[in-house]
């Protein structure tokens, strides 16, 4: 049985279709979007430059002052470092005690976390300055008895360990460290329980049956894995926390970044200028965390939603 293609005359060029002619798609709405905001750009460098309330010479100035500079080292940075570092830690700690079978942990895990979750920092910050009421003979360690009791018992004896002076701790930036910490250790604690849930059970199961132990299985196994998913907010958290500093005004510590810039200001009746020097210091800071943060995320993501790259192929070789 013949067919007829090879009867049939071969096509022509005239009647092969010709080049598609594409004409791109016109988008005028973007230029229109980017007209405005030129416009835009060009008078907000306008007001910077010609408006003299914002007074460049006395920001600069003020932001060069030596306790300006000390505040922002030791009451901005030195406190967020000192503060996440209780958050962190004290997050996964009650991650793990919120994921326990234990019905105790898992419930003083949910009541803190609902606790310092509910209160506003400045309030919490507040509040820490003002403990001392509480403990005016100090912050007592030991069995939580009085000497009329122990005698009662028929004990004798102080059976407290060592006493703290409530008013240096409740005091300054260590106040301030501990109200942060805490109420960050809060918000960690849901950002590390997400992370660890997100990782597969099959794979703690399969280290214990290598025979890890449960803390090895967290160390190791799990919580490398629950990076991925606990850095980015993490990052936004230290963002945060380095706002926060300056609600220190509530406990109060004074040697704090924005406490002396309003001291400066005060001083030279310069309200505005104050503002705009805090602003530049704010950003240079959450400028550079976020780029530290935009590492670590891709640290912690490598081989998770990226194709591995496939190996070249030697020349000549042909396909299967």
């Amino acid at each position: 049985m013949t067919t007829d293609t090879a009867t049939r005359p071969a096509a022509s060029d005239a009647d092969r279709p010709g080049p598609i002619k594409a004409v791109p798609v016109r988008h005028p709405g973007r230029w229109v979007a980017i007209a405005i905001i030129a416009v835009l750009a060009a008078m907000l460098v306008h007001l910077l430059v010609t408006n003299k309330a914002f007074d460049w010479d006395f920001v600069f100035q003020a932001m060069n002052q030596k306790p300006v500079i000390n505040g922002f080292l030791k009451g901005t940075l030195l406190v967020t470092v000192l503060s996440m570092v209780v958050g962190v830690a004290g997050g996964v700690i009650l991650a793990v005690m919120r994921l326990s079978d234990n019905p105790i942990l898992s419930g003083v895990a949910w009541l803190f976390t609902w606790f310092f979750r509910s209160i506003p920092r400045y309030i919490l910050l507040f509040t820490m300055g003002t403990l001392g009421i509480l403990f005016q003979q100090g912050i007592s360690f030991g069995v939580p008895f009085d000497w009329k009791i122990i005698d009662w018992l028929g004990l004798s004896g102080d059976w407290r360990f060592f006493t703290l002076d409530a008013n240096q701790i409740f005091t300054g930036l260590v106040a301030g460290v501990i109200g942060l910490g805490l109420s960050e250790a809060a918000y960690m604690a849901e950002i590390a329980r997400a992370g660890i849930l997100s990782v597969d059970k099959g794979q703690a199961e399969a280290a214990q049956a290598l025979g890890m132990s449960s803390g090895k299985v967290m160390r190791r196994v799990v919580l490398p894995q629950a990076m991925r998913v606990i850095v980015p907010p993490t990052g936004n958290e230290t963002i945060a926390m380095l706002k926060d500093t300056s609600l220190l005004l509530a406990v109060p510590v004074l040697g704090e970044l924005f406490y002396q810039l309003q001291s400066i200001g005060s001083t030279y009746y310069k309200t505005f200028p104050i503002a705009v020097a805090a602003t530049l210091y704010y950003l240079a800071a959450t400028s550079v965390l976020m780029v530290g943060q935009y590492f670590l995320e891709r640290h912690f993501g490598r081989g998770f939603g990226t194709q591995a790259p496939r190996a070249a192929r030697p020349a000549g070789a042909g396909g299967a």
